[in-house]
């Protein structure tokens, strides 16, 4: 059974979508709706949300301090080990306290390789006991 142009031009045109869909860089909020808080299993929410690809942006949005919350950061650390430490002694202090407001930090995924993300605010406690931190492993575009 023969497929009509009609049908052949509507999977050109999904094949064309699909092909498209994976070239294009995605924006994703960290958390979604949570955003970047204390208590939030990070972990868990990257491995729903993945792949991450190249040149995805993440974008970290969280409040500034206040007696509600005594605020948060995003720091990238080195290495794996520092991840799981929460060993911010090397770390690049990427957003302040204030930066996460409105529209958020945003973060572009560059390289083929881990990132590590934590707050490190209380002397690293929201990352060691209120799970905020965070890697991803962009993947390569491979129909750039």
């Amino acid at each position: 059974m023969a497929l009509s142009s009609n049908a052949q031009g509507f999977i050109l045109l999904l094949a064309a979508a699909s092909l498209l869909a994976v070239t294009e860089a995605r924006t994703v909020v960290v958390g979604g709706s949570e955003g970047w808080r204390f208590g939030y299993n990070y972990t868990d929410w990257a491995l729903q949300n993945s792949p991450f690809y190249i040149n995805d942006q993440l974008v970290f949005k969280y409040d500034p301090p206040s007696e509600a919350n005594s605020g948060y950061s995003v720091y990238q650390l080195p290495n794996l080990w520092s991840y799981i430490t929460c060993d911010f002694s090397n770390a690049k202090l990427l957003a302040s306290q204030m930066q996460g407001g409105g529209d958020g930090f945003k973060v572009e995924l560059t390289q083929w390789s881990p990132y590590y993300f934590a707050s490190g605010e209380k002397d690293g406690k929201n990352c060691k006991d209120g799970l905020m931190k965070l890697f991803a492993i962009p993947l390569p575009r491979w129909n750039n």
